[in-house]
């Protein structure tokens, strides 16, 4: 599964599932740029993005085009993670995740679309989550987003399949991540007795997904798919 030359621009990928995409696209041969709010000192280039905000995704997609020479593989890996009952919930922490885990995702892919369908091939592939799947209490409003993720995923692929676009999602189970740690101890027990593998997953058991998706003739037959490395946490 190799993507040698391949230009890609991994959006949340300086920590967590993201840089194991990252490193993963780098080492399969592909030229990997990072967008992320806090710009990386690591192995990849970067630069500053604020999913959330429509005309920074304009700029920040911009500056990518002409760092890269263009975009052949977008993966959409920001997000935001927390928990609370509906009941406690308040409408900012709600519109946060909502902004950054689905709008962020609209605002990135619609921002990169001409330029793939104008060269008549590219991969979107977005980062959702098992839990946009079969929900989970205490994460109402990141399950919501996630199955809007999902829901969109299927959408857009439908709309630019034929135009060389191929539009997929990756719906992880849970992963050892920053995100992740500060969940409460309660919902991280509860959740790995769920598991059938009994394990949190790491990133770097995530990344080949993505990989199989973004390349060819590796990819080349996944429209609209969800795809699930979650530990057995959903069997489809």
């Amino acid at each position: 599964m190799k993507i040698t030359g391949k230009r890609a621009l991994v959006v949340g990928g300086t920590g967590g599932i993201g840089a194991a995409v990252a490193d993963t696209f780098a080492d399969a041969g592909a030229t990997v740029l990072v967008a992320d709010r806090r710009p990386g000192s690591g192995r990849h280039p970067s630069i500053p993005l604020d999913v959330t905000d429509e005309q920074d995704v304009a700029d920040a997609v911009a500056e990518a085009l002409t760092r890269l020479g263009g975009i052949d593989i977008l993966v959409n890996s920001a997000g935001v993670l927390d928990q609370a009952d509906v009941a406690c919930m308040s409408l900012r922490q709600w519109q946060r995740t909502i902004d950054v885990d689905l709008t962020g995702v609209f605002l990135v892919s619609r921002a990169v679309l001409p330029h793939m369908t104008a060269q008549g091939w590219g991969r979107i592939i977005t980062v959702a989550s098992q839990l946009g799947i079969k929900g989970s209490p205490s994460m109402a409003h990141y399950a919501a987003a996630k199955a809007g993720a999902i829901a969109f995923t299927k959408s857009l692929a439908l709309e630019v399949a034929q135009a060389g676009v191929l539009v997929n999602a990756i719906a992880p189970g849970p992963v050892e991540t920053d995100m992740t740690v500060d969940l409460t101890p309660e919902w991280r027990a509860r959740k790995t007795a769920e598991l059938p593998l009994g394990r949190f997953a790491v990133p770097t058991e995530v990344a080949p997904t993505a990989l199989l998706l973004a390349s060819d003739p590796g990819g080349n037959l996944y429209v609209g798919q969800t795809l699930n490395p979650n530990c057995g946490d959903v069997m489809p």
